[in-house]
């Protein structure tokens, strides 16, 4: 998958290097630690999104990488909500995101959608 023509990789590359830049010329709200929570919950982001099939605990990368993010600038997250919210995380893509995913395999030297024969 590609974003803007670009591999995700890049993306996340060019958005690490401008926070970089901008905290270096000292802008308002972004010190070194807020561009590298910046850069790492745009990075989870990226990569869960665009990684097929779809990996719950990259979701929950997301969720951490957030949480983190947040801590950055002041607020105070819980370890609790963070397990509660990535747990919830898990759950939603156990039962909406991967079930979808799996068909099970028809048995050799069975037609699929055939019952096999009771002895």
């Amino acid at each position: 998958m590609k974003l803007w023509g670009r591999e995700p990789a890049l993306v996340i590359g060019a958005i690490g290097a401008l926070l970089t830049v901008l905290a270096s010329l000292n802008m308002p709200g972004i010190d070194a630690g807020a561009a590298a929570a910046i850069t790492a919950f745009a990075s989870a982001v990226i990569i869960a999104f665009t990684t097929r099939p779809i990996a719950p605990a990259l979701f929950t990368g997301v969720v951490a990488a957030g949480a983190a993010l947040i801590a950055e600038y002041g607020y105070n997250v819980s370890d609790g909500t963070v397990a509660a919210i990535s747990g919830a995380v898990l759950a939603g893509f156990a039962l909406f995101g991967i079930r979808p995913q799996v068909v099970p395999a028809a048995e050799v030297g069975r037609p699929a959608g055939t019952m096999p024969r009771l002895r």
